[in-house]
This record gives structure tokens, C-alpha cells and sequence, in this order.
């Protein structure tokens, strides 16, 4: 067996261990995975997923219910492991609510006091829901949460962005290592905060070492936009891909128009990873915001959750407005070869495509 054919029938193999058609897995990306997303992705073969981070326990089960009665596939759900609580400085968030008056309304002192929904509540309705599977990323569960999800047969993929993360995620207990590389869009998912941007590696060296490393199956994501990437991951020894952008701009995701026509025609050069959204780095579209705040002189950002509060009124603002400037508006490096047709067309050509060239 060539080499080729090794990479496509260790790919097949998993999709189907998982009760997969495919091995293309939708990217958990919260407030960008309505339950249409997830059940035209699984309908067609793949995961669908869905990223909790806002979500309170009954809207998580809520969305598991839905996806549920669209699809027979299975389901993903995602959750960040908790950061420690936030310092805070007055004068500091003063500074981001007076340069945000450019870019929205104006931001009253009681945003910044935003927290995220209850963890350990968002955990029992993880477990409530019992998806196929739970991911996380940020850190590892506590393990007495991996054990109850290992008693209730769920599998847990851990998200990682460095080799000693995936080792620390394989000793943990984790069953499927989800390697991200610095091209994804959205928030990165390091460990450790303070040190994600310094820690950036790329798709390409992370994912063979990754795989070297671990005896865990990997999936690839970040950056992987069409079937030569999915093709390259499995050669580079990933058992599935991961995609999140390349979804984005399918109807069924349903997010603002404006930021779907900019991920069109973005390029890799045009997206920036800052922390200017939400307090934790994220790659997304270079806006005008983003370029402003991230310029000299700019205020610094608020940790997270407080700078996500302080920015909330302009990014609902600009999603109203449908205007690119203010939205969140999350890339990857491959964003500009997402396709605004229906996700089922996206999944099939992904794995056609993959699978021509993989012989």
C-alpha cells in the first residue's frame, strides 16, 4: 500500500470507528454553530459541534435536542476550561470604554463586570445531553469530570497547540488530540494564556510531531480550507481534519452577511491575531478596528472576560448594522476559499476531493 492509500484507508478507518461517514469534522466555534450548521454537516457524513462558551445549561441542551431531531449523526460538544479570575484596573478599562466610543456606543463602567456562564453547570448539562462527544480547549478537564464522561461511554478530544500539550492531554485521559495550528481562526487554544502568541506554531510542524508524540489518533485543523489541505493533513499522519472558516460562509451558519462576504476575500495576510475582541488572542479579519486597536498608542486590552464586556455594545452594534468594522469577525489564514454554498456541498467536495488525490 502506497503511502497515499495509507493516509486515506487510516482515514476511512476512523470515520467509521466514530460512526462517520467522512473524517471531516466541523470546528466548535462559539456563536458561530447554530444547530442548522451541525445537522447539515452531520447529515452529510460528518461531526457536527458545537462551541458552549455562552451557553447556558439549558440552551446546551436545548441545541443537542434540535441537533438531535435533524440528524441521526453524532455531535460534538465544546467548552473552555476556565481561566483564573481576571485582575482588574479601573483606569485601564476606562481607557478601552473611551476608545471604543469611535467604534460603537458608548460603554458604561458595569460592562467590564461580565462573567461566563457557571462552568461546573455547563458541565452537568454536557453530561445531560450526552453527545458522542465532549472537546475542550483552553486546558483539560478536571479528571473527575473525565471520568464520569468515560462511564457514560462520550469520548474526549482535547484541543492543543503544542506538543507538550498533547502529551499532558494523552496522560489526562483523552481519547482523540485535536492539534491546532496558529493559521486557525478564532481564539487560540493554548494552555496558558500569557503565553499564546509567543507559542505559535504552524499546522505543518505541529501535526507530524504532534503524532510522533502521542499514540492518541490526531485530527488536523487550522488553515485547512479545501482538499489539498485535507489531503496534506492525512499525509502528514492526521486521521481526520478539523475545519472551521471554511464553514462560515455556508447559509446554515447564518452569521452576518458583511462578515461573510470579507471571509470570501480575505487573504492569509489580512487576518491578525490580537486581543482586542475578547481579552484572549484570536486570529479574525485585520478591521478597522482591529487595526486601530492594535496600533501604538492604543489602550491595551482588558483581560478576558472583561475586554469581551467592554467590546459586547459595539460588536452587537455592528452586527446589527451589518457593518464589517465593528464585527467580530473570526478567520483563518485559508478563509478566502470558504464557499457560500450549503455545507453538505462543502463536505462532499472536501472528501471527493481528498480522496482523488489520495488515490
Amino acid at each position: 500500500m502506497t503511502a497515499l492509500h495509507h493516509a486515506r484507508a487510516r482515514a476511512e478507518a476512523f470515520a467509521h470507528s466514530l460512526g462517520l461517514r467522512v473524517p471531516i469534522l466541523l470546528g466548535p466555534m462559539a456563536g458561530a454553530c447554530p444547530p442548522s450548521l451541525s445537522i447539515a454537516v452531520g447529515n452529510a457524513g460528518g461531526l457536527g459541534s458545537a462551541g458552549v462558551l455562552l451557553m447556558k445549561p439549558e440552551a446546551i441542551k436545548a441545541w443537542a435536542a434540535e441537533v438531535r431531531s435533524g440528524t441521526n449523526g453524532a455531535f460534538n460538544l465544546n467548552l473552555w476550561i476556565p481561566d483564573p479570575a481576571p485582575r482588574r484596573d479601573a483606569a485601564a478599562e476606562a481607557a478601552v470604554r473611551e476608545f471604543l466610543k469611535g467604534f460603537g456606543p458608548e460603554v458604561k463602567p458595569e460592562a467590564a463586570d461580565a462573567t461566563p456562564p457557571d462552568f461546573a453547570a455547563q458541565c452537568e448539562a454536557m453530561l445531560e445531553a450526552a453527545p458522542a462527544f465532549i472537546s475542550s480547549v483552553m486546558g483539560l478537564y478536571p479528571p473527575e469530570f473525565v471520568a464520569r464522561m468515560k462511564a457514560k461511554g462520550i469520548k474526549w478530544i482535547a484541543n492543543i497547540s503544542s506538543v507538550t500539550e498533547a502529551k499532558a492531554a494523552e496522560a489526562a485521559g483523552a481519547d482523540i488530540i485535536a492539534a491546532q495550528g496558529m493559521e486557525a481562526g478564532g481564539h487560540r487554544g493554548a494552555f496558558d494564556a500569557a503565553t499564546a502568541e509567543a507559542n505559535m506554531i504552524g499546522l505543518f510542524s505541529l501535526l507530524p510531531a504532534v503524532v510522533d508524540a502521542v499514540k492518541l489518533p490526531v485530527v488536523a485543523t487550522g488553515g485547512i480550507g479545501d482538499a489539498r489541505g485535507v489531503a496534506a493533513a492525512l499525509l502528514l499522519g492526521a486521521s481526520a481534519v478539523q475545519i472551521g472558516s471554511g464553514f462560515l460562509r455556508c447559509p446554515e451558519a447564518k452569521i452576518a452577511p458583511a462578515w461573510a462576504d470579507a471571509l470570501g476575500r480575505t487573504l492569509p495576510e489580512q487576518t491578525r491575531i490580537s486581543r482586542v475582541f475578547s481579552g484572549r488572542p484570536g486570529r479574525s479579519i485585520a478591521t478597522a478596528y482591529v487595526q486601530a486597536a492594535t496600533a501604538p498608542g492604543a489602550p491595551s486590552p482588558a483581560p478576558y472576560p472583561v475586554q469581551r464586556g467592554l467590546t459586547q455594545a459595539m460588536r452587537d452594534a455592528a452586527v446589527k448594522a451589518d457593518n464589517i468594522d465593528g464585527i467580530q469577525a473570526w478567520a483563518g489564514q485559508s478563509s478566502a476559499m470558504a464557499r457560500a454554498v450549503p455545507a453538505a456541498e462543502v463536505v462532499r467536495d472536501l472528501w471527493e476531493g481528498a480522496s482523488a488525490l489520495l488515490g
